[in-house]
């Protein structure tokens, strides 16, 4: 077993009760799959939210089916796994392996409910009665039809490879996430039956698109291919069709003995990840039991992985749709990202402005590119700058971070880069990069064995007056042009001479493995971030003992460090209070007696994915101590990632900062208090009080300090 996994999962007592989460007191934790799924339950709630436009809704039951493809991939496999080594570890709520796996299935079957009546009964209906439709090819038109036709011919039907399953014809390997046309056929005048699986192309776009005027037809592409079945089947008795799509576990090993070479075991991980084990079938509904057995046998599974869903199946291709609809009275109004007031001036020297004062960007309602892009674009292009260090976790195909790093290698500055081949699911992408900057000339480091590198920093060093002088951006989130336009994330710029040499003795460690532990002022992971954010909270709690002030904020994705969470009940027990904005799963229980009375957790969801993360802490009799990480409080992130936490320490910034967080505390529209029992209640506005998402006061403020007019936006 990992060791990842042998740390998330402590001993525990043997279970009390079976049903933990109607006993806040029976276990401290609470379980973080089934977390994880409320979560998913949270973002499906949105889809459901008729003050929501439509074609934002309709993306966000796609990001749920997305996000249940990756609960699916990463979780499911584990627990089977332990299931199968007859594991006696326990989960944080006491649960054994297969109680576990039992909870999560009563728990997907609920939700799988729930989107095919979003699907059926809500979304589908309010679409139609906007004239946007999704058809398949027997409902279209004659028109339609002879256009779709025509379309099957000159592109489908050329890359279609129709496999049968027969003695000569073993059961043909499905990858991860494909969809297809599962056919049983017979020959005429015989018996036996045949089964026969048809790929659907994912070259293609998924959706075929007719539109007439502010009406839209979107055929999905499987359709049209199962109106050709005779075409590709001549000669046989088609008995039955149906969808399947197949969803493989992610979370394999290479089986490397000494590995001496980071990247031979990506690359095998990667290998094995295409032929990792079954963990779920999605099938259409009607699906005979002959061909449930057929899909059983083929892919060596059960019929507990077998999950009925109404048409289409992968509906997370349904943002195509979303997207590709031109009804902007049924989108989110648009959005444009501001120029951070301390940028606004595109010709100033970028260096110049940093050496005036700390800068704080906050994406994505100030703009990416005017900030991350342009500091490391105008350090490839001076000629002044002798060396760039950069950290890659998650960039897109098209970056433009990666062909830059290269033009600075090829002009003769000395490049370092950090490429985290580990990154799940964008490992192949990652070797790829890492191969360009290589031929470019970089200096790249592939990762540390054992740790995944996930700070995000960049380290720009120039000459100045005879001397060299560093220039550092620190950010919560990946140096990643698309994300940053819809996940929240903080950002600094700073030249300060401490924290700068912090980030040298950083990147010697990413590049050198030297084993400072002693920084300036930077939280490193995993030499000391853990015991630095424990002593702060205890600090609060002996202040709060001591009848002083004390009060903990701390937002983060996800909160599952059992380490980290019995460290806050300890202070919400000294009186401290504690409010923590976790989006993802939260492993804490709040507001149970003798607990943790004194813990609130919110969740925000709206039309960005939160996703910085920013810690507070009073400290009373010194100075408020403000925090941002790359860095969950997960026990992942804190022992088995190199991470990075930086103080920000100028006041106008703390400031900032601080007003951040009270625009959070007053949302009464996207925000979700977790219960002592586990359960998530949604804020609603009082009668006749004024509505108040966060996200919206944010993008309203950020606007205000640009045009120079900012007053208060809360309320």
């Amino acid at each position: 077993m990992p060791d990842e996994l042998r740390h998330n999962l402590p001993q525990v007592p043997p279970l009390a009760v079976k049903d933990v989460r109607t006993d806040p007191s029976a276990y401290p934790f609470f379980n973080r799959d089934l977390s994880w799924l409320d979560f998913n339950q949270r973002v499906l709630a949105q889809a459901a939210d008729p003050r929501t436009p439509l074609l934002e809704r309709l993306k966000f039951l796609a990001i749920y089916s997305n996000n249940s493809d990756e609960f699916f991939m990463k979780r499911i496999g584990l627990l089977k796994r332990k299931i199968a080594q007859k594991s006696k570890e326990r989960s944080h709520d006491g649960l054994t392996a297969e109680e576990h796996l039992d909870a999560i299935n009563r728990r997907i079957l609920k939700l799988t409910t729930d989107v095919v009546d979003q699907w059926n009964n809500a979304l589908r209906p309010a679409l139609e009665r906007e004239g946007i439709f999704v058809r398949d090819y027997v409902e279209l038109t004659p028109e339609q039809r002879a256009k779709a036709d025509d379309y099957f011919k000159a592109h489908i039907f050329p890359v279609l490879t129709p496999l049968a399953v027969d003695p000569g014809h073993p059961f043909p390997f499905i990858s991860n996430l494909s969809l297809s046309i599962g056919v049983l056929l017979r020959q005429p005048g015989q018996s036996e039956h045949l089964f026969a699986r048809i790929k659907v192309p994912q070259v293609l776009t998924r959706w075929l698109t007719f539109q007439t005027g502010r009406e839209y037809v979107f055929t999905p592409i499987e359709s049209l291919i199962e109106a050709r079945l005779e075409t590709l089947f001549p000669g046989m008795e088609i008995l039955e069709h149906q969808h399947f799509r197949v969803t493989r576990n992610a979370e394999v090993e290479a089986d490397i003995e000494d590995p001496e070479d980071l990247l031979e075991v990506v690359q095998e991980e990667l290998r094995a990840r295409r032929f990792a084990d079954t963990v779920r079938v999605q099938i259409t509904k009607n699906m005979s039991q002959e061909m449930r057995q057929f899909l059983i046998d083929g892919l060596e599974t059960t019929e507990s992985a077998l999950y009925e869903l109404p048409e289409p199946l992968g509906k997370a291709d349904l943002m195509t749709i979303a997207n590709g609809v031109d009804r902007p009275d049924l989108k989110f109004a648009p959005f444009r990202p501001e120029i951070a007031p301390a940028l606004a001036d595109p010709e100033a020297d970028m260096f110049a402005l940093i050496r005036q004062q700390d800068i704080l960007v906050h994406h994505p309602y100030e703009s990416f590119d005017s900030s991350v892009e342009r500091f490391v674009l105008t350090a490839v292009k001076d000629p002044k700058v002798v060396a760039i260090k950069m950290t890659l976790y998650r960039t897109t195909g098209d970056s433009p971070f990666v062909p830059a790093l290269a033009r600075a290698a090829e002009s003769g500055k000395q490049v370092a880069a950090m490429v985290e081949l580990k990154a799940r699911f964008d490992e192949e992408r990652n070797i790829q990069w890492a191969r360009t900057l290589e031929e470019a000339g970089a200096h790249v480091v592939y990762g540390i064995l054992g740790l995944k590198t996930h700070t995000k920093t960049v380290l720009v060093v120039r000459r100045e007056d005879d001397r060299l002088r560093c220039y550092c951006h620190i950010a919560t989130g990946n140096y990643n042009s698309k994300t940053a336009q819809v996940y929240t994330d903080l950002g600094l710029f700073t030249c300060r001479d401490d924290i700068c040499e912090d980030v040298v003795d950083l990147f010697a460690f990413l590049t050198g493995r030297s084993l400072k532990r002693d920084y300036r002022k930077l939280l490193v992971a995993p030499a000391a971030m853990r015991p630095r954010f424990l002593q702060m909270i205890n600090r609060e709690a002996e202040n709060a003992r001591a009848g002083k002030p004390a009060k903990i904020i701390a937002k983060m994705n996800q909160l599952e460090d059992p380490e980290v969470i019995n460290a806050l009940y300890a202070a919400s027990n000294a009186g401290v209070s504690i409010d923590l904005y976790v989006r993802g799963f939260c492993c804490l229980k709040p507001g149970v007696k003798d607990l943790s009375e004194n813990i609130r957790v919110v969740s925000i969801i709206g039309r960005f994915l939160e996703h910085s993360r920013l810690f507070y802490f009073l400290n009373h009799g010194g100075k408020e101590e403000f925090y941002l990480a790359s860095a969950d409080w997960m026990s992942r992130n804190l022992t088995h990632r190199v991470e990075c936490a930086v103080p920000i320490e100028e006041p106008a910034l703390q400031a900032r900062l601080k007003e951040i967080l009270d625009i959070l505390a007053t949302d009464n529209r996207q925000a979700w208090d977790l219960q002592s029992d586990g359960t998530w209640r949604q804020r609603q506005p009082a009668e006749g009080e004024k509505e108040r998402a966060a996200q919206q006061m944010l993008v309203e403020r950020t606007r205000a300090a640009t045009a120079g007019r900012l007053g208060k936006v809360i309320g």
